[in-house]
């Protein structure tokens, strides 16, 4: 006859820890499951490729230049990531006139024989943040002496396009690169021909520009000779 003693039951307590294991084990199956199924990361990764969804703009760095063809000389923007492109919905304001300063730049106030102008844009955001086309679309440059307009950068200009950008409050903009006048007369309808030349011998002649819709506060003067 044996001497070992009866084994002894497990209380309640210990019944109830090993089912919660069990169903604690069974939930994470489940789960598990259903995250290879489901895969709901899949619809957060299609939401941020979508250029749609996202609730910004990019912010402005520089303003493109714009492309003209025939003879009217331009460059394109230094550094194309420099160049803002739109990203999606606005979130803030459009620019209102008032609150936005559009000054007419030169690189220079005289210019000797063969020496062409460097013409730009800056923009000052005096206002809170707001979105502004600043898209070539949006360029106007014209070089004018008295009344007698000489140069206009649309005559001529080749692809315009648009390109919506997010000022910062306070923020100023300037062209990535001038455009370069060739000193000569546009006009429409001689985009692919011999054009005027400007008087020089220290005529005076007077930028003014307009981007947006929004012109330049005062025109800046620069002579040729």
């Amino acid at each position: 006859m044996s001497g070992s003693q009866p084994r002894k039951r497990p209380s309640p307590a210990v019944y109830r820890r090993r089912r919660l294991v069990v169903l604690l084990a069974l939930v994470a199956v489940v789960a598990v499951v259903w995250l290879l199924i489901a895969q709901p990361w899949q619809g957060a990764a299609s939401a941020g490729e979508n250029p749609a969804a996202s609730e910004s703009v990019d912010g402005a760095d520089a303003l493109p230049a714009p492309e003209s063809n025939a003879q009217d000389s331009t460059a394109a923007p230094e550094d194309p990531a420099a160049t803002p492109t739109p990203s999606g919905t606005p979130v803030a304001p459009a620019c209102a006139a008032r609150n936005v300063t559009v000054e007419a730049v030169t690189d220079r106030d005289a210019y000797g024989s063969g020496e062409q102008p460097q013409l730009s844009i800056r923009l000052t955001n005096t206002g809170d943040d707001c979105i502004l086309n600043v898209g070539t679309s949006a360029q106007v440059f014209t070089v004018s002496s008295g009344e007698d307009v000489w140069w206009r950068s649309t005559d001529c200009q080749a692809e315009p396009s648009n390109m919506v950008v997010l000022l910062a409050a306070g923020q100023t903009v300037t062209s990535a690169e001038p455009v370069a006048w060739d000193r000569t007369r546009s006009a429409q309808d001689t985009c692919d021909t011999d054009r005027a030349q400007a008087p020089a011998g220290g005529a005076s002649y007077h930028l003014d520009v307009e981007i947006g819709g929004i012109p330049s506060t005062d025109s800046a003067q620069f002579l040729l000779y």
